[in-house]
């Protein structure tokens, strides 16, 4: 029989607790057999003394067989991506259905948007009636007939890790790279995948400003996913700028829209989508190599058959059945739109997009607490790129806001977060390295 206060006592002396040690705290923080006192000294001697790269994996495995772990009888390999988040990125929203396309299936598990930056979740509840919450049935019977489907953890999925990450956000053992890990792939191995791209975010808009330390946590999850059994390579791209033009969940919507029908057909989304959709193809055996696979991706944008997907994913969900021949009928739409011009001419050479990601927070497009009610039609629009040669007067984006108040705010903030100067700046890579 194990004990919670003999697990913590070993990792406190930086010793790590034996597989079936862990396996049973888990199982605790998820059934409350563990209180929450022990599960904050738990978190507390993780983010001191540091579990090592098997007691990482073991504790991943432990919070992944916690609840329940999907399993699927399907004729294609079943896929996955995560991102650690940033601006304007709804890479999730154009990847599934493109991946789907290629014959691939595609059970995401996202969330809502955390801190400074969207979430997948939010940006889906601005199409009407479509529901996130499925059963374990109903998304099988999604993923089986469209290839794909977007939803939110249920409650019986990795419950080890929704008690500790509470804990952790009150304990201040959030940044631990072991708890870090555990926390993203318990969640993502429970959907029974066979491959997983991960998307590690750098720079301005991303949790992580640092490309050292984007690179730890990148070789920790790939390993850490590798050594459960699930074909895992990340790459660590650049969020120096939003991902999309757009920031705001209708918003976002609207851009993933313009990709899928066409109407964009090339810029920093589509990239990213190619790059790391390549990267699954070819460690799933369907494309030669990565190249390959990042053009069957771009083929199935510019073809029409990741609309079909998107559009039938949509509707087995719950949302308009006609939403891909007329997306733009059915997402709302802000009361106060505002361009606002640049005050002076020259290069855009920095763009804070932790800032504008607040920008839009505090339009009320995301969350300040947990029970915040959004504004799913509020954001940014048409946000001027790095390197831009632009004129004064001509428009750094547009804003979407509620009232003129938040609008007048809201260009504060947007002209402080963009930085013109004289002379360009060197451009930079997006795609920075590949781990695994």
């Amino acid at each position: 029989m194990s004990d919670a206060r003999a697990i913590i006592s070993k990792l406190s002396k930086r010793q790590t607790p034996a597989r079936d040690e862990l396996n049973w705290f888990a199982r605790g923080l998820g059934d409350g057999t563990v209180t929450d006192a022990q599960a904050g000294a738990f978190a507390m001697a993780v983010c001191l003394s540091g579990m090592g790269d098997v007691g990482r994996v073991a504790l991943t495995m432990a919070m992944r067989d916690s609840g329940s772990v999907l399993t699927w009888d399907l004729p294609g390999p079943v896929l996955d991506k995560h991102s650690t988040g940033g601006v304007g990125d709804c890479v999730s929203l154009v990847l599934a259905p493109a991946l789907a396309a290629c014959g691939a299936y595609v059970p995401m598990i996202s969330g809502q948007g955390l801190g400074h930056t969207g979430g997948t979740l939010d940006k889906l509840h601005a199409i009407p009636g479509l529901s996130t919450h499925l059963s374990p049935e109903r998304l099988t019977d999604v993923v089986q007939r469209t290839g794909c489907a977007i939803v939110s953890a249920s409650a019986d999925i990795a419950p080890a890790d929704k008690r500790l990450y509470a804990v952790r956000d009150v304990t201040a053992t959030v940044d631990s790279l072991d708890l870090i890990t555990a926390s993203i792939l318990s969640k993502k191995l429970a959907a029974g995948l066979d491959g997983l791209v991960l998307d590690v975010k750098v720079g301005s808009g991303a949790f992580m400003k640092d490309v050292e330390a984007a690179r730890g946590l990148a070789d920790a999850l790939v390993k850490t996913a590798n050594a459960a059994g699930c074909k895992t390579t990340a790459l660590i791209t650049d969020m120096n700028q939003p991902l999309a033009p757009s920031l705001g969940n209708a918003l976002e919507i609207n851009e993933v829209m313009r990709v899928l029908t066409g109407q964009a057909k090339k810029g920093a989304l589509i990239e990213v989508c190619a790059s790391l959709g390549g990267v699954l193809l070819t460690n799933a055996g369907l494309a030669t190599d990565v190249q390959a696979g990042a053009d069957a991706i771009i083929q199935a944008l510019a073809d029409g058959r990741a609309a079909e997907r998107f559009g039938a994913m949509i509707a087995a969900m719950g949302g308009p059945v006609q939403f891909v021949e007329s997306w733009w009928r059915f997402l709302p739409e802000a009361t106060v739109i505002r361009e606002i011009p640049a005050l002076q001419s020259g290069y855009i050479t920095a763009i804070d997009g932790e800032a504008l990601g607040f920008t839009v927070v505090n339009l009320g497009g995301g969350r300040r607490v947990e029970t915040d009610k959004l504004n799913l039609a509020v954001g940014l629009s048409d946000v001027a790129r790095l390197g831009t040669k632009i004129q004064r007067g001509q428009p750094l984006a547009v804003v979407h806001a509620a009232r003129a108040v938040d609008a007048d705010r809201a260009e504060t903030a947007l002209r402080a977060a963009i930085t013109i100067t004289d002379k360009a700046a060197p451009k930079s890579d997006l795609i920075l390295d590949r781990i695994g």
